[in-house]
């Protein structure tokens, strides 16, 4: 089999990838041709080499980008890397149906990962420790895209208010609260909670309240009693708090629009 025929094959049949491993078990090519012959193909802009070992074909319409759209062949590299994930964030949100812009591929991971690009694509890895992510990262609350996991809405809303920072901020988890919560369960709510920081948890119970999503605000108010002390609604910012949460111990330091 020849290096073009390798590729048409791939092609053909639905698959955007490769790996180094795969291309040597097929071609009679030793490793050195290999890697020059790789290396040329980068530079010819017929594959893109997002992480070592692993190729993307790319077909002239991906030429505008540099590379397929990432929830195409993220699941293809990860397995490829041996390590779980879930599209998460502003990815997810959007996903879901909120009205919000995602600059870039938010994934989350159970270890550190170096964010990386490739083309017009940014891959960002959020971490979260590995015992919190095993009891999160399971089927009945991922959501399957049709080609990568994703988080589904009670996740990517939990992930949200965790992660507020990579997610806008908090004027923006407001928004995907508002937009996303009336399409969240309250048991899957308060399951998943039970593996959260309070804090966060009381963040998002708040948003939701606000939002007027109540039977899901409801689901998580139990957190909040278990406080044992008041919390900033935004830890990161000067504000002021020009109120108080006694509902979910928060002092709402948020400048609201």
């Amino acid at each position: 089999m020849t290096f073009d025929e390798f590729l048409s094959s791939h092609f053909s049949s639905g698959r955007l990838s490769f790996t180094r491993e795969e291309l040597l078990r097929s071609l009679s090519a030793g490793s050195r041709t290999l890697t020059t012959s790789l290396s040329k193909l980068v530079r010819q802009g017929r594959i893109a080499n997002p992480r070592p070992g692993f190729y993307l074909i790319l077909s002239p319409e991906d030429k505008p980008t540099g590379a397929p759209d990432p929830a195409r062949w993220i699941d293809a590299l990860m397995k490829h890397q041996k390590i779980d994930y879930r599209i998460s964030l502003l990815t997810a949100a959007k996903h879901h149906g909120a009205a919000t812009e995602a600059p870039m591929f938010q994934l989350v991971v159970p270890r550190t990962l170096t964010d990386f690009a490739i083309g017009r694509y940014r891959l960002e890895f959020t971490t979260q420790p590995q015992n919190a992510f095993t009891r999160t990262n399971r089927d009945e609350w991922l959501h399957d895209t049709g080609t990568a996991k994703a988080a589904g809405i009670e996740l990517t809303l939990l992930d949200c208010a965790r992660w507020f920072h990579k997610a806008g901020g908090v004027s923006r988890v407001h928004q995907i609260a508002r937009e996303l919560g009336a399409k969240a369960g309250e048991k899957k709510l308060a399951n998943l909670a039970r593996a959260w920081d309070n804090a966060s948890v009381m963040r998002l119970g708040y948003f939701l309240e606000l939002a007027g999503h109540e039977e899901q605000a409801k689901a998580l108010e139990q957190f909040a009693e278990l406080a044992r002390s008041v919390k900033p609604l935004d830890p990161t910012s000067e504000e002021e708090p020009t109120e108080m949460s006694g509902r979910w111990k928060i002092a709402v330091n948020w400048p609201r629009d």
